[in-house]
């Protein structure tokens, strides 16, 4: 009696799912705040880091109610753009990522320019780049609808 089991073999087919492109904007924030507080995280093993913070000096910055006022500001913008990226309208989303993701790419690269930065950084500075500059991508490449005869008026 032949086997029946020994002749089938079952193939796994992996569904290649669709991803709204508001799901991979939101993504992409997620994947770029957690390198932004894992860099600032790490520099807190760097020798004399937590010294510079409490003399209230950070590599020539004083820290003052503005200067935490303004990385505040700096980082609760991705965090809101998470949401953001899920709840606006598709052209008030597809710009608010393009000229945040360029800004946030600028802001970064401008970082990469201050002396003594530990090669750690860097590392993280290439991937939210990469990370920043596909928000940017998936934004300018927003899939447009297709146009039918009850949508051309």
């Amino acid at each position: 009696m032949k086997n029946m089991n020994s002749n089938k073999k079952t193939a796994r087919i992996l569904e290649d799912v669709k991803i709204n492109v508001k799901m991979k904007l939101s993504s992409l924030w997620i994947a770029a705040m957690f390198c932004y507080l894992y860099a600032d995280v790490k520099a807190f093993y760097m020798p004399g880091f937590i010294e510079q913070i409490m003399s209230g000096d950070i590599a020539g910055f004083q820290i003052t109610q503005a200067f935490l006022l303004g990385s505040a500001i700096i980082m609760a913008i991705p965090a809101v753009m998470v949401f953001l990226s899920l709840i606006l309208k598709a052209k008030a989303n597809r710009w608010a990522n393009i000229i945040l993701g360029i800004i946030y790419t600028g802001v970064i690269l401008m970082t990469m320019l201050m002396p003594g930065d530990w090669a750690y950084y860097y590392v993280f500075a290439i991937v939210e780049i990469v990370l920043t500059s596909l928000i940017v991508w998936y934004a300018w490449k927003w899939p447009k609808p297709h146009q039918t005869a009850d949508n051309i008026n």
